[in-house]
């Protein structure tokens, strides 16, 4: 098959030549026959033609190889040109998304921003709205109080305080949630506390007043008739004739002598002008008590109620009927006066007041 494997005379004659005893061996042969060559040369001739056709053949093969990788090459380069023209478009691309992205960006951040400041504008008015509230409740309510301190009754100051809730609940803020239920805390405790009344008082600080002028001083040197007549009178029981007569001897003696008790020494030096200063004494602290209790100063008028009560026992008869009466009318008084005290909405009063402060 390969062209190189016919064997040359020349070379097989130098090869043979270092032997002679070869030579002769193989050159017996050759020389006694001639078909043996022309086998050989015909061998050698279609191992050439082989050969050839090999080569031919491989060289065919190699030349469409060449052909192949030229197309696969001019393919691969028109591949690249594409794929590079391909990548140029795609960075164009991905640059102008860039851009695209960046320009988003920027809108987003200004939507941001925008949503941001929409969000606390929106906040500022609700605090603000929920600020004035919290101002206008607190303004209601102290000016109930004050109300409720004129006129002596809770009325005012739960009606402020039923406002203020109905509008906290109308305004459906959680932040005012503690508010409210301090509200209600409120609400249940100036329901359940017990007021005076304040005309009743007035009624019986006056009937005081009236009383003053027939109450009977401890120093009075009336006739024993009427000193009894003003005295309480003890429980009546049947009389014979001599006990009735025994009886009127001894109110004539009285009319004569009358010998009394009296505790405190300057009751018995007081002077008839000082009775008549004591009386109107006793009568200013009455009416100073009255005005105290209509200015709402409850412990100025216990203050005047006590020294009146102090003057009632001091310079006045404590047997007699009336002093008696005026006695049980203070102690009344002073009585439903412990009861007078308005109550407090310090709880709602408190947190308005830490509300305003946090604003």
């Amino acid at each position: 098959m390969n062209p190189q494997l016919s064997p040359d005379p020349a070379d097989l004659s130098g090869a043979a030549a270092p032997n002679p005893g070869a030579a002769a061996v193989v050159a017996g042969p050759v020389a006694g026959g001639e078909t043996m060559p022309r086998s050989v040369l015909w061998a050698l001739g279609v191992m050439v033609l082989l050969a050839l056709l090999t080569i031919a053949l491989l060289w065919q093969k190699v030349a469409g190889m060449q052909e192949q990788l030229a197309r696969q090459s001019a393919e691969a380069q028109s591949q690249s040109l594409e794929a590079r023209a391909l990548a140029k478009q795609a960075v164009s691309l991905a640059q102008e998304t860039a851009a695209r992205a960046a320009v988003m960006d920027s809108r987003l951040s200004e939507v941001a921003l925008q949503r941001s400041q929409l969000d606390e504008l929106m906040q500022s008015m609700s605090r603000s709205r929920d600020e004035n509230l919290v101002v206008d409740i607190d303004a209601a309510l102290r000016l109930a109080q004050q109300q409720a301190q004129l006129t002596g009754s809770v009325e005012p100051l739960l009606a402020a305080l039923k406002s203020a809730d109905q509008r906290i609940v109308r305004a459906a803020q959680p932040r005012l949630a503690l508010l409210q239920r301090a509200i209600a805390r409120d609400i249940d405790r100036v329901k359940s506390s017990a007021v005076s009344d304040t005309p009743t008082l007035l009624i019986k600080l006056d009937e005081l007043v009236h009383l003053a002028d027939d109450l009977v001083l401890a120093n009075a040197v009336a006739p024993a008739r009427q000193v009894e007549k003003n005295l309480v009178a003890p429980p009546k029981s049947p009389v014979s004739w001599w006990q009735s007569g025994l009886q009127l001897v001894i109110g004539e003696a009285r009319n004569l002598v009358r010998v009394s008790r009296i505790e405190a020494p300057e009751a018995a030096l007081l002077s008839p002008e000082q009775s008549f200063f004591l009386r109107e004494n006793f009568k200013l602290k009455l009416l100073n008590a009255r005005l105290g209790l209509l200015a709402r100063q409850i412990d100025s008028a216990r203050s005047d109620l006590a020294d009146a009560e102090a003057m009632l026992r001091k310079y006045f008869q404590a047997n007699a009927r009336k002093t008696q009466a005026a006695a049980d009318l203070l102690q009344q008084v002073q009585t439903q006066m412990r009861t007078l005290q308005l109550p407090r909405i310090d709880d709602t009063l408190a947190v308005l007041a830490t509300a305003v402060a946090g604003r």
